[in-house]
């Protein structure tokens, strides 16, 4: 038949492939992957936040929404079922922040706390911008590092790799969109 492993052409086609010298395709494919994973620079304290969120989820959250997605399934009839739906859905949003939390654990590197000498990733700032009077805190750090009431300046953003590694009374300059701006440093917590 066509597909017999007699059949001369599919015999060469398969032998190329296998002559085909492999590394550099896979030798670019692992420059790419590693180009697209970015260190994520966490303090102590929030790596382990996201490690306690993370065995959380893989185990008392999976083991909840297979449960959900159990009961809704014996209701019945899944095309009209929403409870079904509704916690298929939750279960893929709870994977995709369990694959999320796995990159961010295995590409986390914990940066020690500067002890408030100069900004580093975990440090509070209190900035002002020139020609303003206002003092603004941020909370320089992963996006991850949800704090209660302070906002999150990523070190990669504009601003805050301006910031990383000033000190209380410097003035960095940053490229804003609307040109160059000047920020003093009044205080790293």
């Amino acid at each position: 038949g066509m597909y017999s492993a007699n059949d001369d052409h599919v015999g060469t086609v398969m032998h190329r492939y296998q002559c085909r010298p492999r590394w550099p395709e896979s030798q670019t494919r692992a420059t790419t992957l590693s180009g697209m994973a970015q260190t994520q620079q966490l303090s102590q304290a929030a790596f382990d936040r996201l490690k306690a969120e993370y065995d959380e989820l893989t185990t008392i959250g999976r083991v909840d929404i297979a449960r959900k997605i159990e009961t809704a399934r014996e209701l019945g009839d899944l095309s009209e079922n929403g409870d079904y739906h509704a916690a298929k859905e939750e279960q893929g949003k709870m994977e995709g922040r369990i694959a999320h939390l796995a990159q961010m654990i295995e590409n986390a590197v914990i940066v020690e706390d500067t002890g408030g000498e100069s900004v580093g990733a975990g440090s509070i700032v209190s900035i002002r911008y020139e020609g303003d009077d206002d003092v603004e805190r941020y909370l320089v750090g992963s996006i991850e590092e949800r704090h209660d009431d302070l906002d999150v300046i990523s070190p990669s953003s504009p601003l805050g790799s301006a910031l990383m590694g000033a000190k209380a009374g410097d003035t960095v300059n940053y490229e804003a969109p609307g040109g160059t701006l000047a920020v003093e440093v009044a205080a790293i917590e």
